[in-house]
């Protein structure tokens, strides 16, 4: 196995602009830069939700009763969650999302657009749609969602007939959207067994690097066939059990590596124990353990997993490097409400570093796993700029 324990941070430039809402920046691909780059580091396309989150639950809602939360959060959901974790870590992101003309949609919009710094040129307001809602209520370390929403019209087709909700979520992501996606470095892509999606093959001829990860398989067939854009893919990023199913394993060390069989990395998350994650070309294989974190709410911490993921890949780091950012960025975001507005930046990765290196009696191995850091975050970015975070309503009036 690959030890995570030295990196020179090879390829990474601290370099920092004024971003959105005038935080200070880091980019992680400054050094390999050049004129003739795409425009975008990363694509992604999907549903945004409005997510209404409850913390503090001592258990889960029980029938007939009614049961009060101590926290409440509101923010942008579903795909959100990603792209917002990518543009935190200093990643040019273009989203292409329907969006409702409520006050819900306008909310997210302005989020992503004008909070994040997202590109969303291929999005689009559809009128008279509303917006899909999730809430989610968090307990006990895990959480429960329930969710509502109807498939957008396509494009210039309106319709007075919806599908069933379940259809919103089972679509292939950007079947409503402009079938050419700009020219990116990366791509994220949910997989959906049984459906296949044109513009992932697309934007893996066109040169992007494409990370995709895939949801519970409701048909129970369990089947890789069943995922056709898998071949266009150079990760893939299932969860524990997820993996073992697909590949008929009892081990999801073993799931990894027979993965490879499909797909050039394969990445298997591994819940409390952390990840594990074998590169078919190296050689190389690394396992990272997780860190331990009280945490408030997991709402989008496989997204920010994946995005974490997706940042050190194209920076070129380590595999071992990759997968221990990875972890760090999730361990960081389940200490906020919310998916989208929990995903940490560089100044929280920098204010972690430092401080985790202070506790007396701390286990030096550990901290060895993570000195890659050192090289990474820039000395200036100790305090944490104020990163727009989960809020209890969004009715308050902007500020003057």
């Amino acid at each position: 196995m690959m030890a995570s324990t030295a990196s020179t941070g090879e390829g990474f430039a601290a370099e920092s602009a004024e971003g959105p809402r005038g935080q200070t920046q880091v980019d992680p691909l400054a050094a390999l830069r050049t004129p003739d780059d795409p425009p975008w580091d990363v694509y992604l396309t999907g549903t945004v939700f409005l997510d209404i989150i409850f913390t503090g639950l001592d258990s889960a809602p029980v029938r007939g009763t009614e049961s009060w939360a101590r926290g409440m959060g509101s923010s942008p959901g579903g795909v959100a969650n990603m792209a917002t974790a990518l543009a935190r870590l200093g990643l040019r992101t273009c989203l292409a999302a329907a969006f409702g003309d409520d006050h819900y949609g306008e909310y997210c919009w302005d989020a992503l657009e004008r909070g994040e710094g997202i590109d969303l040129s291929p999005s689009r307001t559809v009128p008279g749609w509303h917006s899909p809602v999730t809430v989610s209520m968090a307990y006990e370390g895990e959480r429960t969602m329930v969710s509502h929403g109807h498939e957008p019209p396509p494009p210039e087709e309106p319709s007075s007939h919806p599908t069933p909700a379940t259809a919103l979520k089972r679509r292939p992501a950007g079947a409503d959207l402009p079938p050419c996606p700009p020219r990116a470095r990366a791509a994220v892509a949910s997989l959906t067994p049984g459906r296949s999606a044109p513009w992932i093959a697309r934007a893996a001829r066109e040169g992007a690097r494409v990370f995709g990860d895939v949801g519970w398989d409701d048909t129970g067939a369990w089947d890789l066939a069943a995922l056709p854009d898998l071949r266009h893919c150079e990760a893939f990023l299932p969860n524990a059990e997820e993996a073992k199913r697909y590949t008929g394993t009892d081990c999801p060390r073993a799931a990894a590596h027979a993965l490879t069989d499909h797909v050039p990395v394969a990445v298997v998350t591994l819940g409390a124990e952390g990840a594990y994650a074998v590169d078919r070309r190296t050689g190389e294989t690394a396992e990272v353990p997780a860190i331990a974190v009280e945490a408030l709410d997991p709402t989008g911490a496989g997204d920010v997993f994946v995005a974490g993921f997706v940042t050190g890949s194209l920076a070129g780091w380590p595999l071992a490097d990759r997968l221990a950012f990875a972890g760090l960025t999730a361990a960081l975001s389940v200490q906020e409400f919310g998916g989208s507005l929990s995903a940490p930046g560089w100044t929280e990765v920098a204010a972690w570093w430092r401080r985790v290196q202070s506790v007396e009696g701390q286990d030096r191995a550990a901290l060895r796993r993570y000195a890659f850091l050192a090289d990474l975050v820039p000395e200036e970015l100790v305090r944490p700029w104020p990163l727009r975070r989960a809020v209890p309503t969004i009715g308050f009036r902007r500020s003057p």
